[in-house]
């Protein structure tokens, strides 16, 4: 199954088009894209045995599959080679922060740079389908609503400002949770535990991986969180990010405005996002 979120009504993704899912269920699931997680075992069910209505040919403004959950996760220094490159040894256990809400935003917006250096980050996002505390691994994948393509994007001189890392506040400006373009459900891909995901700047290849590299991976991460915290449906993880972003070269390289970032996941789908300069504290643009 896969769902796209389609000016703000969530839809059922086909080969032939897309279905309104509050429309198809009469009311009973949706508009809002967020609340089907809240009921997702029944919506699947449902899902599952509906007879659907004609598909339309898809239109309007591709939003985030999850554009307003309750907690946002994301994982750093979760590949082996992109541990490496930011200076760091291989983690004994997951390095765990936050992106905030107000960050998350559709596949295809455009991005106004905020002053600094912004970099990329291409991401496999899990959404939760059903929450909990203390989840086994073994069991983590049946608690998955689906998976995304995502990039945390981050600004680098606020990330390592100040006495102590800002990780949270200099990965949350506006723009920089991008989502989408749809939720996949795992039973949709040949391996759940191996995709190929991929970034590229104006054409130029700039990260490549594959999910099977993930040093804890996703049924170990939500096993992790939920022994500390209670995770809810529609809870959002941001994996981590293979080798090859911005800050790991030599010389530095960053997003500049005019850039165009693809971002991919074989099997998941596709995005690409352009960029904008820089405004000042005013909103007046900041010559490029």
């Amino acid at each position: 199954m896969r769902l796209i979120n389609l000016d703000g009504r969530i839809h059922l993704a086909t080969a032939g088009g897309v279905v309104d899912i509050a429309t198809a269920s009469g009311g009973r699931f949706g508009p809002d894209p967020q609340s089907v997680y809240a009921e997702w075992p029944d919506f699947v069910s449902w899902a599952d045995s509906a007879t659907l209505p004609a598909p339309c040919t898809p239109t309007g403004t591709i939003g985030s599959p999850a554009p307003a959950p309750r907690q946002i996760f994301a994982v750093g220094l979760n590949y082996d080679a992109h541990a490496a490159e930011s200076g760091f040894q291989r983690p004994d256990n997951p390095v765990i922060f936050t992106k905030f809400v107000s960050s998350i935003t559709g596949p295809d917006d455009a991005v106004q740079l905020p002053p600094g250096s912004v970099d990329w980050e291409v991401e496999l996002v899990v959404v939760m389908g059903q929450g909990g505390r203390h989840i086994p691994a073994e069991r983590a994948w049946d608690y998955v609503a689906g998976v995304s393509v995502g990039q945390d994007l981050s600004e680098r001189q606020l990330q390592h400002a100040g006495p102590a890392p800002q990780f949270s506040l200099a990965k949350s400006h506006a723009g920089f949770s991008p989502i989408g373009p749809q939720l996949v459900t795992v039973d949709e891909l040949p391996d759940r535990d191996d995709l190929e995901l991929g970034a590229e700047i104006n054409g130029q290849t700039v990260q490549h991986g594959r999910t099977s590299q993930l040093i804890f991976p996703v049924p170990v991460l939500i096993a992790h969180l939920s022994a500390t915290v209670e995770l809810y449906p529609g809870d959002v993880i941001f994996t981590g990010t293979p080798a090859g972003v911005g800050a790991g070269r030599t010389p530095p390289k960053f997003l500049a405005p005019g850039d165009e970032l693809r971002s991919y996941i074989t099997g998941v789908g596709e995005f690409t996002q352009r960029f904008r300069a820089a405004a000042d504290i005013n909103g007046d643009v900041i010559s490029a």
